[in-house]
This record gives structure tokens, sequence and C-alpha cells, in this order.
């Protein structure tokens, strides 16, 4: 008998992408002396000379890392820090402050607007190096993210709302959000272009929550086609109403111009012939935590599931709140 050998996807014999460093330093000399040390070391490195421009780049293509000099004029280090925690796209982003301060309540200062971990000027690079790969370790580790879209996934969406259902902070609601015939357009245009419409969804769901006044802000991927929101209770219809037209307009950018018009695909059947599937919609399912409610994060979870298949039912893009009532509290035993 004879054994075939494994075939790998194009992608399986890429090397590993170098890890993306964002760098913001307005000293020029020191943040060129750390840009050609942290290149030798297989970094790809990307400059920011003062702290706005720090934030949009983040924002603009969020980077595995960022090394944030905490003493830049205008917009310190300790802002740019609170407005990266504050964005969904860069909350999950590993953060490691430079400093020339000594005192212990600068570093604190650093350390309580988010950041991770903090090196003092003058520093030794191997130090420096040293932290950055501990980061990167500890957050692969710890903050489950998704290689395909860089979102949370399973595990940090859970440890997300077992937080928020422990504490008394304000209701917050769950949307679930799932793309319908997708599978058929993967068929149709092949995997890459499948990514292409994954990672673009996941762009626009985390820019949907940029304009939200209050926390929880929070965006995960559940998995292939799925995604979760996390936002105040007041916020989550606006938001659902906002997601579905831009969906439908992002959307129609990815097929091909005569599909578009003829509103379909033709995708052909494992049994002969083909078979016909509209373009891709978005659905949405919504439950808001009420007190007492769920006591755990599967439970709410799958009632914003079932609110998706809901809004499945409705054709086209739609979306569907739970509108149930808690259930009133048990009464002690013997009472």
């Amino acid at each position: 008998m004879s054994v075939r050998p494994a075939v790998s996807s194009p992608a399986d014999c890429l090397p590993a992408a170098p890890n993306r460093i964002l760098l913001a330093e307005d000293d020029l000399d020191v943040g060129r002396y750390l840009e050609i040390s942290l290149g030798v070391e297989g970094f790809e490195i990307v400059r920011a000379t003062d702290g706005r421009s720090a934030v949009a780049t983040a924002v603009a293509q969020p980077p595995d890392l960022v090394v944030l000099d905490i003493g830049m004029p205008g917009m310190d280090g300790v802002a740019v820090c609170q407005e990266l925690r504050r964005d969904p796209r860069t909350s999950a982003v590993p953060i490691i402050i430079l400093t020339a301060r000594i005192q212990k309540t600068d570093k604190l200062l650093g350390l309580e607007a988010g950041a991770d971990d903090y090196v003092t000027k003058p520093f030794d690079p191997a130090e420096l190096v040293a932290r950055i790969r501990g980061a990167l370790r500890r957050t692969r580790q710890l903050r489950d993210v998704s290689p395909l879209t860089g979102l949370p996934g399973n595990i940090a969406i859970f440890r997300q709302l077992e937080h928020l259902l422990s504490g008394a902070g304000p209701d917050f609601a769950l949307l679930h959000a799932d793309l319908d015939n997708f599978k058929a357009f993967n068929d149709h245009y092949g995997f890459a272009a499948g990514d292409g419409v994954i990672r673009a969804t996941a762009s626009l769901l985390t820019s949907s929550l940029e304009d939200l006044p209050d926390t929880p802000r929070f965006a995960g991927h559940v998995g292939g086609d799925d995604f979760v929101l996390v936002t105040p209770a007041p916020d989550a219809e606006r938001l659902a109403d906002r997601i579905i037209p831009t969906f439908d307009d992002m959307i129609a950018q990815h097929y091909e111009g005569a599909d578009v018009r003829q509103g379909h695909i033709s995708v052909a059947s494992r049994r002969g012939g083909t078979r016909e599937f509209p373009l891709m919609t978005i659905s949405i399912g919504i439950v808001k935590s009420t007190p007492c409610r769920f006591r755990a994060p599967a439970e709410m979870a799958s009632v914003a599931s079932d609110m998706k298949n809901v809004a499945k039912e409705m054709g086209g893009s739609s979306w569907c709140l739970d509108r149930r009532a808690a259930p009133p509290p048990r009464a002690a035993p013997g009472t």
C-alpha cells in the first residue's frame, strides 16, 4: 500500500510574518537607534514621533505590540495608552512604555493607563527585546487572538462576558453576527476571497463601535463567519441599524459586477447542475443583560445565537432582539 504525502497549502510553505512593532518616540536619535536594534532582531518597525500620529497609526493597522515613550510632548504616552485601550481595534495590543522618569508614581501612571510593562531609560536593548518577546508570548497565550482577524477569540470572549456578568456595572448587550451564504461565496470565489470578506467584516464591526460614547465596547471573532459585539444596552439596536446598510454596501465590492447586477451567484452542485445563492447578508441576534437573568456566559451566548437564527429567517440583512423578561428570582428554601 502506498502512502500519499501530505499536501501543504501555499501559506504553509511561507515563513511566518515578522511581528510588527509600533515605535512611538519623539527623540529622533533614540528612535533610530531602537529601530536598528529591533530590526536586527527580526521585528518589523513602524515609526511615530508624536502621540496623535501613534494613535492614528495603531488604529489604521493595529500592530502586534507598541513601544511607547511616556514623555512625548502634547499627547503624552499615558494619554496614548488610554486611547489605545478604549478603542476595540487596539484594546488587546500589548504596550511597553519607555520612561526616563525614575519616580515610582510615574511608572504606576503608565501601568494604570493600561501598559503591560515598562523599561526605564537608559536601557539595555537586550532587556527591551526580552520584554517584547515576553509580552508577545503572554498575549498569544492569554488573549486567544484570531490569526485571521486579529480579534479576541472564544476564550477571551467568554472571559469578557464573565467579567461583565459578575460585576455591578450597567446593563450591556451581546450581539451575535453571522454571515448568510458565506459558504457558497467561498466555494465560488475561493478561500482567499472568503478570508478577505472575513477580514473586511471584522474591520467594519470594530469600526462600528468607535462612536459609542460609553463602555463596554468589545468585538470578538468566534470563528468562521461568526462574530460578537458587546455594547452598552441602550446602544444595541442603533448599532445594529448602522451595521446592516454599511455591510450591504461593503459586501457588494467583493463580488464581480455581473453577479451584483443579477443579485446571485451560481455554484456547482455536488450532485450535478448548479444552484443559485443570493449575495451575502448579515444576521444579528441581540440579547441584553438584566439583573439575575444569566448566571454564565454560555447562557447569554445561547440566547444571542437563537436570536441570530430568527434574524436569518427574516431574510436579507436583519437583526432580532430578545424581548423576553428575566424570570422572577427563586424564593429561598423555607420561605
